[in-house]
């Protein structure tokens, strides 16, 4: 199954990863790659994981941040992935802004 992450999942993870750069040398490094892990997962847990504003969430195992994610019968689509700690009103309008489709 492939995986695709979209722009915005994308910019989220830059976000997260410059973040944590900036609390510790490497460890931006080391959020990218167990965000990378937990993603990489979903090939075989995708579905599984409660269903939450349309999309299903997997929690990281290491992090406090959530992946938002569909599927389609050959394709993962990550729409985002967000820090936990944030306002969930904040979460929720931008899980129910409109999603990109490409």
């Amino acid at each position: 199954m492939n995986i695709r992450i979209l722009p915005e999942a994308e910019h989220d993870l830059e976000l997260g990863a410059d973040f944590y750069e900036s609390q510790r040398e490497g460890l931006g490094r080391y959020f990218n790659d167990c965000l990378m892990a937990d993603i990489e997962s979903l090939r075989i847990y995708a579905g599984v994981h409660e269903r939450v504003h349309d999309l299903y969430r997997s929690l990281s195992k290491r992090f406090p941040f959530a992946i938002f994610y569909d599927t389609s019968p050959d394709t993962i689509d990550i729409y985002a992935v967000l820090d936990c700690r944030q306002d969930p009103q904040k979460i929720e309008e931008r899980l129910n802004s409109p999603r990109e489709n490409s």
